[in-house]
């Protein structure tokens, strides 16, 4: 089980009015049907993500590209973009002094 799939089963999925989803597959060499769902659902690139309405019509495209495709609710989506910003977050930076600090004197002059 990659990753991806650990995450989608620690998020509980709830009925979402969105669907997000995301082509994981490349289009070359499926068919010409398929080709033509995935056009018709705004879905050209790889690992790129586009919103729908969660209709029994897109519910009926998802399934025809289901090996094509990966499909996220709106609080599944919202949680790994969360966790990739926090991944990607600013972290302060290392500081290393090379230099060693003089010796202190510990009697008065």
């Amino acid at each position: 089980m990659n990753a991806f799939k650990a995450f989608k089963t620690s998020v509980p999925i709830t009925w979402s009015p969105n669907l997000y989803i995301t082509l994981v597959r490349g289009i070359p060499g499926t068919r010409r049907l398929h080709r033509r769902t995935l056009e018709a659902l705004r879905l050209r690139k790889c690992n790129r993500t586009v919103m729908r309405w969660n209709t029994p019509t897109v519910r009926g495209m998802v399934q025809q590209v289901k090996r094509l495709v990966v499909v996220e609710t709106e609080e599944m989506y919202k949680a790994r973009k969360d966790k990739e910003a926090k991944h990607r977050a600013l972290r302060p930076p290392l500081v290393v002094d090379h230099h060693p600090a003089p010796p202190a004197s510990d009697s008065p002059q």
